[in-house]
């Protein structure tokens, strides 16, 4: 709930290109024409009887990559391409580049960015839905071309690939690259013919194609060499590459070659036929520079503190196609993955020491050049603990903003692993504020924890920023009651004045605390400021929360006119900032609920119970306040309605998060008056979609996903037994008798897109 973890600007134009080195990762790779000429696959590729779905799985050096360069180069559709690499495996992060690479080949709308920007939002739920909708709804073909998937083993990554795959609209194509078979349902996808499959034996050269790549090297040979020199390549591309490059720098062709048979032949013979025979100056070069994933000049010029790097890599990239350019500029390169690899191990050998020297290069150049995330790669590759402190601190809020918690919790992870948080009290509240704001008070209380012993520690160096910081996440917690709440908020506002620091959350905070000790008045107006600061900070999404906690005060005195107004500024500060999902959001549809249901709005009442329900398992014991005010809100609504089950499932909710924060002041009263009113109610209570719990709402969207119910464990920490048990209660609930059951009717109520 910390300003740093929300901004105004969020709302984002249909497109906003990539620039820089993430660009290079959203183009095709460059095309060379006459090196290996794959006019044999790339035909078969444009008729293929046209199946949507193309695998191209093959080990390193079948030149998938370069097959693929070729073929779309020519073959009439629109490309749209993503090179995958580690860091993508975040759901958010992969669909974001999937979102960009279609939305520069024709506009995908706002809503599929307003999903992966809100950190609320469900990515089975919400994200893949609403991006597949819009790729299935694309009016031009378009070839979505994902290269180098293997790299990615997240479980919501590989599946949102596969749902992905039952989105291609007529005359459009997902083709999927990579060293292993792609997260599809293959055999599904061959029974029903909608799948090209291209694999080793494909990409083998025939003897034809290898004679080709030798004339177009000008290398010169006689027919039988040529037919020997293919045999004992047994027709591998980077084989018969590598014997090319051989050949060039005058070695015999009776030991030119090197077949596929494993890492091992592979090494030694790049090492002892290819890189003996290159410069010296040119060998430190590429062995140095392999500490990159992707350079450039100044990149390299910085890493090895010295020029000319330009010309090297012109030349290299002229002369070598183990060097291959990601731009038509020239400007950046990667290595053929057999090469770095190679090189790697070669620089580890002899010059280990140097490893780290050249990798604090890149990261201060990536530093100095706007590239800190990769700095931040760069800094965890050397294991510079305080480094990626310090760029964790900078780097969250946007991480949060984008709604990447799975990048942010594997930052988080990499720093507690190591000891590099207990004395890093702002990373400490920023991996708590994240935690509670979607939804993981288990993990909120353990960071809340690492703070309370910072604070506690008389050997802690003098930290006003992090005091301020501390006595606000002690206040958005609320773990030792309302009174503690509110000194907390106040000794929040005190420090965040003292140190010139605008944010609307003590304000927030002294609002709720103060109502809650009973206090309307002095809320009320602790609120209005914190309307007024948020606005002004650029804060929409706590300037939403306040104007919704003045609208519950407008109610309490009656003044419903007042409260329809708050609300609906509420719900326009969300709309204009574009936070579809987030923690605020259940409360604005609660209060809204409320107002509909006064004037007798029966429709809209129900339209705002189903909006709070797909968001509200956000709401936890971690800010119990807001998770018990909604719910009270929401319950009261149900029981308007005659909703008894509906009522009783929050109740129960309720329960629960008082259990873990049993001092919530006046809140605690109306929700024993609740409990009072609900055990008075004797008719029997028809359970439906509305007694869906905390629980199964979570569930929910991971039913529409293609994991399995124990992937679906594994994913969610439960035990496969707890997943079925709840998928059956929300067959039961929902009226069904199927999980794809389950999702059509969640579908057909609003619960989920698509």
């Amino acid at each position: 709930m910390s300003d740093v973890l929300q901004r105004s600007g969020r709302k984002r134009r249909a497109h906003q290109p990539a620039s820089g080195l993430i660009a290079t990762r959203l183009r095709p790779h460059v095309a060379r024409p006459g090196i290996i000429d794959r006019l044999r696959l790339t035909q078969q590729l444009m008729q293929g009887d046209w199946c949507p779905i193309v695998s191209v799985a093959a080990p390193a050096g079948y030149g998938k990559t370069t097959l693929l360069s070729q073929w779309v180069e020519g073959n009439g559709l629109a490309v749209a391409w993503v090179s995958l690499e580690e860091p993508d495996n975040d759901p958010r992060v992969l669909l974001t580049h999937v979102a960009e690479a279609l939305d520069a080949v024709e506009s995908i709308g706002e809503r599929v960015f307003d999903a992966l920007a809100s950190p609320g939002s469900s990515v089975p739920g919400s994200v893949v839905p609403r991006l597949g909708s819009a790729f299935l709804s694309m009016a031009s073909p378009v070839a979505l071309v994902l290269d180098d998937v293997h790299v990615l083993h997240d479980r919501q990554c590989r599946d949102a690939v596969a749902r992905l795959a039952d989105h291609v609209p007529d005359g459009s194509r997902l083709v999927l690259a990579g060293r292993a078979r792609p997260p599809l349902r293959t055999a599904r996808l061959r029974a029903e013919g909608k799948i090209l499959e291209i694999g080793p034996r494909d990409l083998l050269l025939t003897r034809q194609e290898a004679a080709s790549v030798l004339r177009n090297l000008g290398i010169t040979l006689g027919e039988d060499d040529v037919t020997n020199l293919h045999q004992r390549t047994e027709g591998w591309p980077a084989g018969l590459y590598l014997a090319a490059l051989y050949l060039k720098n005058g070695g015999p062709v009776e030991t030119a070659a090197v077949s596929s048979g494993g890492d091992g032949p592979v090494r030694e013979y790049m090492e002892s036929e290819f890189l003996s025979r290159i410069s010296a100056r040119q060998r430190v070069f590429l062995t140095r520079v392999a500490v990159l994933e992707r350079m450039c000049d100044p990149l390299c010029e910085a890493v090895l503190d010295s020029h000319g790097s330009a010309e090297i890599l012109a030349d290299l990239a002229r002369s070598n196609l183990l060097l291959m350019p990601l731009d038509p500029h020239g400007e950046w390169y990667r290595y053929h993955q057999l090469l770095r690899d190679m090189l790697l191990a070669e620089l580890h050998r002899l010059e280990p020491d140097l490893i780290p020297v050249l990798r604090r290069r890149a990261a201060s150049w990536c530093l100095s050049n706007g590239l800190p995330e990769q700095a931040l790669d760069y800094f965890i590759a050397v294991g510079d603990v305080d480094a990626v402190a310090r760029l964790v601190e900078q780097l969250t809020v946007p991480a949060y903003r984008q709604g990447r918690t799975a990048t942010l919790q594997r930052w988080f992870r990499w720093l507690e692993e190591r000891g590099g948080i207990e004395r890093r009290p702002m990373v400490a509240v920023l991996a708590s504020f994240v935690a509670a704001l979607t939804g993981r008070p288990a993990e909120a209380e353990r960071w809340a924890d690492v703070v309370d012993r910072w604070q506690h520690d008389p050997s802690r160096p003098d930290d006003p920023a992090a005091e301020a910081w501390t006595a606000l996440i002690r206040a958005a917690l609320c773990r030792r009651g309302v009174e503690r709440m509110l000194a907390d908020a106040d000794e929040a506002r005190a420090r965040f004045t003292a140190g010139s620091f605008v944010t609307p959350l003590p304000a927030l905070l002294q609002g709720i605390a103060r109502i809650f000790c009973g206090d309307l008045d002095g809320g009320d107006a602790s609120l209005e400021d914190a309307v007024s600061i948020g606005q002004q900070a650029g804060t929409p999404e706590h300037a939403a929360a306040a104007q919704c906690e003045r609208s519950l005060v407008a109610v309490t005195r009656g003044d419903w006119d007042s409260a329809e107004v708050l609300a609906g500024q509420a719900r326009a500060a969300m709309q204009q900032a574009g936070i579809e999902e987030g923690y605020a959001t259940s409360l604005v549809c609660a209060v809204h609920a409320r107002a509909a249901m006064h004037r007798g709005d029966i429709a809209t009442t129900r339209q705002e119970l189903t909006g709070a329900q797909r968001h509200r398992h956000l709401l936890t014991y971690a800010l119990p306040h807001v998770a018990v005010q909604t719910r009270i809100e929401l319950a009261r609504v149900y029981i308007a309605l005659a909703d008894l089950a509906g009522a009783r499932t929050l109740m129960r909710e309720i329960n629960d998060v008082l259990r873990h924060r049993p001092g919530l002041g006046t809140l605690a009263d109306e929700a024993q008056k609740l409990r009072s009113q609900l055990s008075q109610q004797h008719d029997p209570a028809v359970l439906g979609a509305s007694a869906l719990t905390d629980a199964e709402l979570r569930l929910l969207p991971m039913l529409a996903t293609h994991l399995s119910f124990p992937e679906i464990g594994e994913e969610m920490s439960l035990s496969k037994s707890t997943v079925k048990v709840e998928a059956i209660s929300i067959y039961h609930k929902l009226k069904v008798s199927s999980r794809s059951g389950a999702v059509a009717r969640a579908r057909d109520l609003g619960l989920l897109d698509g």
